[in-house]
């Protein structure tokens, strides 16, 4: 039986998979905001003691995979698979992100450090074959870098405090890496108009107060993953559209 070209094996492999990965995510989300090491033989020592499955990420991470599959399907040689591959790696990260900087405010250095290391590792393989996607994946990270920065800095100059946390600008910085110049900017609108849009129905439904600190990095993770499945061109027409009231007819 297959699914969109893809055989009914490798989603069942995926849902497996999930069972770990979605554990390891609850595991890293507990141990990052205490400085703790992740990849510790504590792990097998508390769950041996209290293991307490988190179906919720389970399933996050189980619709995650499957949705990969299905979009990128399974190519016939690992070059070929490299995208599937990146963001099957990098989602659970990003899940963390989300998890984390809206409990805590806060996105670990370590987070940012992987995800940003992963770029570096794709950048590479796919630089091996085509030297273009390297250095579009370079200038990827500095726009992601520069654009947050910039406005990290311009809100310290004009309002005495941080518009953006220097975290949100090293997560802009892995991804711009990860994902290359055009991605990164797609990401960086969506995020705030996904921001926008978010921020106003948590202060409108009082899940935040007005004087509360709404962190970014949720947003920027929501974005990130719209711009993993829906396809470039669809974003860029829908953005554009928003952008310019309709007015557009290109």
């Amino acid at each position: 039986m297959f699914i969109n070209d893809v055989h009914i094996a490798y989603y069942i492999g995926a849902l497996i998979l999930a069972i770990f990965v979605g554990q390891f995510v609850d595991w890293m989300n507990k141990r990052l905001p205490e400085h703790k090491k992740v990849f510790s033989l504590d792990i097998f020592k508390e769950y041996k003691k209290k293991f307490k499955p988190n179906y919720l990420l389970i399933l996050a991470v189980a619709i995650i995979y499957v949705g990969l599959i299905y979009v990128f399907g399974i190519q016939d040689t690992i070059v070929a698979n490299l995208d599937l591959i990146k963001f099957m790696i990098v989602a659970p990260l990003l899940l963390s992100v989300f998890i984390i900087d809206y409990r805590q405010q806060i996105i670990p250095n370590r987070l940012n450090l992987a995800i940003f290391e992963i770029g570096l590792i794709f950048c590479f393989l796919y630089g091996v074959s085509n030297v273009a996607i390297a250095i579009n994946m370079f200038f990827g990270m500095l726009a992601g870098a520069g654009i947050f920065l910039a406005i990290t800095l311009l809100g310290g100059l004009f309002y005495g405090k941080e518009a953006m946390g220097f975290g949100d600008v090293k997560l802009m910085a892995a991804l711009g890496l990860l994902l290359g110049l055009s991605n990164i900017i797609i990401i960086t609108l969506m995020s705030f108009l996904i921001g926008a849009i978010l921020s106003i129905i948590l202060l409108i439904t009082k899940i935040r107060k007005t004087n509360e600190y709404i962190p970014f990095g949720p947003f920027i993770v929501i974005a990130t993953f719209i711009s993993i499945y829906v396809p470039f061109e669809t974003i860029k027409f829908v953005l554009i559209q928003i952008f310019t009231l309709g007015m557009f007819k290109g």
